[in-house]
C-alpha cells in the first residue's frame, strides 16, 4: 500500500470567501439520538418542499446526542421556516443557521480510479487507501470547493466509482 503525505491544511473559511448562493443554507442541528430522528427531520423538510442537498450526522460531545449538518436549498426566509419547524420536533434540542458564520467546513470524497492514474491525484493531496486489480481507492478531504475541484479532476482520471460526503461544519472560535 502506498501512503501519501497528509494534504496541507485547508485555508480558513470566511463569509466573504465562501461561494454560497442565497438559496443554499447550512443548518447545524443538535438532536437526541433515537431510531426515528433522522426520518422525522428529513420527512419534515421534504413535506415543506425543500430540497436537502446533504445530511451529515455524527456523535456530539454529549452521550445520547448527535450533531446533524443539513445543507438545504432554500432562501433565508424559507430556511427560517425550516428552522422553526425543526424546533418543534421533540428530539431537536437546538437549530442554528450557520450559513453566514465563520466556520470550519470539511467534506470527504472516496474514489476508485484506474491504478495508472494515481500519481496526479496524490500530487493534489489524495491519500491512497487500497490498491487492487480493479483499481486504486483514494480519499481526499477539504473545503467544499476543493473537494468539488478534486471530483472534477477525478473525471479526467478514469474514475471507476466515487462517493462524496456533505459538509461537516463547526464554528470557529475567536
Amino acid at each position: 500500500m502506498i501512503e501519501s503525505p497528509h494534504p496541507p491544511a485547508a485555508p480558513a473559511t470566511s463569509p466573504a470567501s465562501r461561494e454560497v448562493t442565497n438559496r443554499v443554507r447550512v443548518l447545524s442541528v443538535l438532536v437526541e439520538d433515537g431510531p426515528n430522528t433522522l426520518s422525522k427531520i428529513s420527512g419534515l423538510i421534504r413535506r415543506k418542499g425543500f430540497h436537502v442537498r446533504s445530511i451529515s450526522v455524527g456523535p456530539s460531545r454529549e452521550a445520547g446526542r448527535s450533531r446533524m449538518t443539513l445543507t438545504v436549498d432554500a432562501g433565508h426566509a424559507e430556511a427560517d421556516q425550516v428552522r422553526k419547524q425543526l424546533e418543534r420536533v421533540v428530539e431537536v434540542i437546538e437549530v442554528e443557521d450557520v450559513t453566514s458564520d465563520d466556520v470550519h467546513s470539511r467534506e470527504l470524497v472516496v474514489a476508485k480510479v484506474k491504478s495508472f492514474q494515481v500519481a496526479g491525484l496524490v500530487e493534489r493531496g489524495a491519500k491512497v487507501l487500497d490498491t487492487g486489480a480493479d483499481g486504486t481507492t483514494v480519499e481526499f478531504a477539504g473545503e467544499g470547493k476543493d473537494v468539488g475541484d478534486f471530483v472534477n479532476e477525478l473525471m479526467r482520471h478514469g474514475v471507476v466509482d466515487v462517493a462524496r460526503s456533505g459538509p461537516v461544519v463547526m464554528r470557529r472560535t475567536a
